[in-house]
């Protein structure tokens, strides 16, 4: 029996810029957070909600403007 260390390399995701939050519908954060689902954003990407914003995240622009846009 061998006790070797076996090094895993830290990976990250392809984009390596500041994360950005999105703007998507409300009941569907509290699903896609407990079921896994994927959530679709206003600017239309799609992703699972892994993570909630802290006040002064950075903002995806384009979802920014659509929601601006919704309000008016």
């Amino acid at each position: 029996m061998s006790t070797q260390i076996l090094e895993r390399p830290e990976t990250q995701d392809t984009d390596t810029g500041p994360e950005m939050f999105h703007y998507v519908r409300k009941e569907k954060i509290a699903e896609s957070a407990v079921m896994g689902t994927h959530v679709i954003a206003l600017c239309g990407e799609t992703f699972p909600v892994t993570k909630s914003p802290k006040p002064g995240s950075p903002v995806c622009p384009q979802c920014k403007e659509i929601y601006e846009a919704m309000k008016a």
